[in-house]
């Protein structure tokens, strides 16, 4: 008699982070899911999703090896990137939560750990090719905005992943991500009556939906995809585009009073987001999703149409020259505040040389 193969036993997949966001959005994907057994999902407190097992604690507790001693893949979405956290604090939040998800990982013989940062981290540049390869240099700057924060995660993602060779990491580098919920340098920099754009240089538009995300998330947890993985819709548009479908001007000018500018009033504390956030709205940072596509991935979302619910969802908000931003937040982008600030210079110049003649 000749004995039938067993089928591998399915994973139990758990989520940081589960309580809202994308990692909610993930969880109640990942319930109906008939490729893992069991999903848990962590977070301080209880969500309202069903189906799933929830596990109440901090992930920067050092007993979460204690909580996931059960589990296959771990998903990590538990962090602060919020543009007006204290950037000592929202730093020290996401790198405890990241070093403790993967000794925890680790310690518990988690055969997978899934995190996310950003395409981001390959930085914006002028000269970046169009799209950048997933293998391409981690060029960005170091900061103290959340792209730092993303860097210094992904350092973490490297000496694990020496320290630890039995334990498999992802990580995931998606576009500018869009989708209700999500509050960032990018969606933000469209609230502003004028786009802004360095003199000599288009910047290249690629948008990443949360829809797309969270599927990407889903293939990385069963581990179609390892390694670096970008995610993003299917090409770019271009700056031209970008004023057509948003039907906002866009508003030129030179690099160095551009950057100045965002430079000093970070100094000064009027804007929460340093000024090498500002590159990513005035730079190209396209990204080449080459390991979904080859693993049969494909975007839900077209750039277009990402870009038309991030219009949408911008609620009338908008950042003018001498009114009120009416935002939730009572502080400006980088990127608005800069539009802002020199666009009153560029007017009181322009009234100025009306005067002389």
């Amino acid at each position: 008699m000749v004995p039938t193969s067993k089928r591998p036993r399915q994973p139990v997949v758990a989520v940081t982070g589960a309580s809202s966001g994308i990692g909610r959005e993930l969880i109640a994907k990942l319930a109906t899911n008939a490729d893992f057994r069991r999903v848990v999902a962590i977070d301080e407190q209880r969500g309202d999703v069903q189906d799933v097992t929830w596990r109440v604690i901090d992930v920067r507790d050092p007993l979460l090896a204690n909580r996931i001693s059960d589990i296959d893949v771990l998903v990590h979405l538990a962090g602060d990137y919020a543009l007006d956290s204290d950037p000592a604090e929202r730093r020290a939040y996401n790198l405890r939560a990241a070093q403790t998800v993967l000794t925890a990982s680790a310690a518990a013989r988690v055969r997978r750990a899934v995190l996310v940062t950003s395409a981001m981290v390959y930085g914006a540049a002028p000269d970046n090719e169009v799209p950048l390869a997933e293998g391409a240099a981690v060029a960005a700057e170091p900061d103290t905005g959340v792209v730092g924060d993303y860097l210094e995660i992904e350092a973490l993602v490297r000496r694990a992943s020496r320290s630890h060779p039995g334990l498999e990491v992802t990580v995931l580098r998606p576009a500018a991500v869009v989708g209700p919920g999500i509050d960032t340098v990018i969606t933000r920099h469209f609230e502003s009556p004028r786009l802004l754009k360095v003199k000599g240089c288009s910047p290249r538009w690629q948008f990443c939906h949360i829809d797309d995300l969270v599927s990407a998330l889903e293939l990385a947890a069963r581990g179609v995809v390892t390694g670096v993985v970008a995610v993003g819709s299917d090409g770019w548009l271009e700056h031209e585009q970008v004023e057509e479908l948003s039907g906002i001007r866009g508003f030129e000018l030179p690099a160095g009073l551009t950057f100045g500018t965002a430079q000093r009033l970070h100094r000064l504390g009027i804007t929460p987001a340093p000024a090498t956030d500002l590159h990513y709205v005035v730079y190209p940072w396209v990204v080449d999703c080459a390991g979904l596509r080859e693993a049969g991935w494909k975007p839900a979302w077209t750039n277009e149409a990402a870009l038309e619910q991030l219009l949408e969802l911008r609620e009338n908000r908008t950042t003018v020259v001498g009114r009120r931003l009416p935002v939730k937040e009572a502080t400006l982008t980088a990127a608005g505040a800069t539009v802002a600030v020199i666009g009153t210079a560029a007017i009181v110049r322009q009234v100025r040389r009306k005067r002389k003649l």
